[in-house]
């Protein structure tokens, strides 16, 4: 018989043989060897199992959220159905950090300043001489009342719920002229502020002729469609010809000292010598800055825009929106500074003639357009669009407002950027009162109006820490303000101010504005140069004098002994000496920082932009310390003042 071969028994059904044993041994107390580990062969197959159970339970699982996720998912009808418009009003109020109001006692600040703008704006453009009053009155803790009143033209009753009640809404942004407003945001703003924290509309009235009756308006802005809400409408009577008045309630804080209301009304005043501000602050201080001149800034002529500041879309748009039907005429009439000729050879350039009508200039053709007239050479555009302060208004301002000794100021040539042009002027004032231990003062301006936060990312504040001003006889650390008694006021004048955001806090950082800002400080810096190293040479020479003054009356009375000469001869003869030697201690310095006469007796050519003023506590003024006989002037010397020789102890140089 053949000998049969006995089955192998399945591994799965070895182990569950195995663990039955096993657990059969344990209930009876039968203590078993250890034992034997799996083989790789065993091992390999369950980790095979387990490895399967895992995914399929994986796949389970993801099987099922993914039923969960499909039954939520958002379709994109749904999307859709959430789309909506969002209008300007209700952008800013919930973004209002980009208007000013970061915090309580800047929104008093804005409020204030946008209210005080327009004011200045409007007497300006109908050619009346600004009389201002500015009161803020504290309601509760941190809610205060904001009164602005203006002698200007009024506005007519059908434009007073669109200027304060709409954002966006004015006549300055699409003009290029000289102004302090730009945006048509700044008033409506802070009566939308206002209305947010305290529910308040803000009240206007508004007369336009002594003829006229005025009208009194409540207005609230509807943030979510951008129009006004007009709460009350009567007209009532009132004791001034024409004129406007606002009432904002808002919550803020006030504090004095810098960046706060009282410093922008100075500054104000400094740069707008022509108006009238009365100004009572919450603690019922009552402040009142005079008119110093009644002539009114020269009114800026607006201008189109420059060829060589536009972009090639807005090109295209102006192309669409003209009036004119021919290419050349279109060139004219829509630009400035492109004459007959200028407009031809764009054209040739461009591929087309000036009889080109306007509708045929496809988008090719309008980039050909755009490309000849950036290469064209065109003149400047005009700068009557442009009113500096004047140097002198700014030497004026600075006497007025800081208590230096030496002023002085410069007036730069007119510039271009991106097509806009603009204008930099610049003042110092030194020495006097001010600090010698601190950091110079600078003081921004832009259209005549103060800046006061954000000096660190303004153009004017990067100039001022580029120049050297070690090379001018101020200390200065690097890349820090110039350390000593300084004050730097710099103004910029443009039709398109480009500040850096909507709070119109700092001016934008343009290669153009920064260079001209930095040569209009160069030359002032140099007149400051000047006077000090004239100061210092003098009290030098006076220095100088004074030894000579303590010694000659011992040396006369020894080389008299020595040689049997007369002594009152030798002291008269070394007097003459030192006169001579040490003549610059005599030489005064005038109004203008320039010496009354020169050793040969001329008078040098004065600066009319420079004015010297003597303080108490400043520099020592220069006096004679001879007579015409060249004799000591010994009655100039105190009458209490004990001796009239010096003391053994007193010190070289000490007066």
């Amino acid at each position: 018989m053949a000998e049969t071969t006995p089955t192998r028994p399945a591994p799965d059904r070895l182990r569950k043989a195995q663990l039955d044993f096993d657990f059969a041994a344990r209930e009876s107390g039968v203590m078993l060897a250890e034992p034997k580990p799996p083989s790789l062969e065993q091992r390999g197959e369950t980790a095979t199992r387990q490895e399967a159970a895992a995914g399929e339970q994986k796949t389970s699982v993801q099987r099922s959220r993914l039923g969960k996720r499909s039954e939520k998912a958002v379709t994109a009808e749904k999307l859709a159905a959430q789309q909506r418009e969002i209008s300007v009003s209700e952008f800013f109020a919930k973004n209002r950090h980009l208007l000013g109001f970061d915090n309580k006692r800047k929104a008093l600040l804005t409020t204030v300043k946008e209210a005080v703008d327009n004011s200045l704006d409007a007497c300006e453009e109908a050619r009346i001489l600004p009389a201002l009053r500015i009161e803020v009155a504290q309601v509760t803790e941190e809610r205060f009342r904001v009164v602005v009143q203006d002698n200007g033209p009024g506005i007519v009753k059908t434009q007073i719920p669109l200027i304060f009640g709409k954002l966006l809404y004015g006549s300055k942004f699409h003009r290029l002229k000289m102004c302090r407003g730009q945006q048509g945001i700044g008033i409506s703003a802070a009566g939308m502020y206002g209305l947010i924290t305290t529910g308040k509309p803000m009240s206007i009235i508004s007369r336009t002729s002594s003829r006229a009756k005025a009208h009194h308006y409540r207005i609230a802005i509807d943030t979510k469609k951008n129009r006004p809400d007009i709460a009350h409408d009567e007209e009532v009577e009132v004791d001034w010809p024409h004129g406007t008045w606002i009432e904002i309630e808002l919550a803020a804080n006030y504090a004095k000292g810098r960046q706060g209301i009282d410093e922008y009304l100075e500054q104000t005043a400094i740069v707008n010598a022509h108006a009238e501000i009365e100004y009572v602050n919450p603690l019922g201080e009552r402040r009142r800055f005079e008119r110093a001149t009644d002539l009114l800034p020269e009114e800026p002529r607006e201008i189109k825009p420059h060829p060589h500041g536009i972009e090639l879309g807005v090109l295209m748009k102006m192309l669409k929106e003209t009036e004119a039907q021919k290419v050349g005429g279109f060139l004219q009439k829509e630009f400035s500074r492109v004459s007959p000729s200028v407009s031809k050879s764009v054209c040739a350039a461009a591929g087309v003639t000036p009889l080109t009508w306007v509708k045929q200039i496809d988008s090719q053709t309008s980039e050909r357009l755009y490309n000849a007239l950036q290469k064209a050479r065109i003149m400047a555009p005009s700068t009557d669009c442009v009113a500096p302060i004047g140097a002198e208004q700014i030497l004026a301002g600075l006497l007025k407002g800081v208590k230096a000794e030496f002023y002085t100021a410069a007036t730069r040539n007119p510039a271009i950027y991106r097509g806009n042009p603009f204008q930099v002027e610049v003042g110092l004032a030194y020495g006097g009162d001010l600090p010698g231990d601190e950091q110079a003062r600078v003081i921004r301006f832009a259209n005549r109006v103060p800046l006061l936060y954000q000096q660190s990312h303004c153009t004017i504040y990067k100039a001022v820490v580029e120049t050297n001003w070690r090379a001018y006889s101020v200390q200065q650390s690097g890349g820090a303000l110039p350390t000593g008694p300084l004050v730097v006021m710099a103004h910029f004048a443009s039709v398109w101010v480009p500040f850096t955001s909507e709070s119109k806090e700092a001016i934008a950082d343009y290669d153009e504005i920064r260079k001209e800002v930095g040569l209009g400080l160069k030359e002032c810096a140099r007149k400051l140069q000047v006077f000090i190293r004239r100061r210092k040479r003098t009290e030098r020479e006076g220095e100088r004098r004074s030894i000579f003054l303590r010694y000659i009356p011992e040396v006369s009375r020894s080389l008299s002994a020595v040689t049997g000469q007369s002594a009152k001869r030798l002291h008269d003869q070394l007097m003459h000496i030192a006169h001579t030697r040490t003549e610059l201690a005599d030489r005064e310095l005038d109004e203008h920082g320039q010496f009354v006469k020169g050793k040969s007796g001329n008078v040098d050519r004065p600066d009319a932009n420079t004015i010297i003023v003597e303080r108490d506590g400043g520099e020592a003024v220069p006096v004679e310390l001879f007579d015409d006989d060249h004799r000591p002037i010994e009655e100039r010397r105190p009458a209490n003042g004990g001796n009239r020789k010096r003391s053994k102890g007193r010190k070289r140089g000490r007066r």
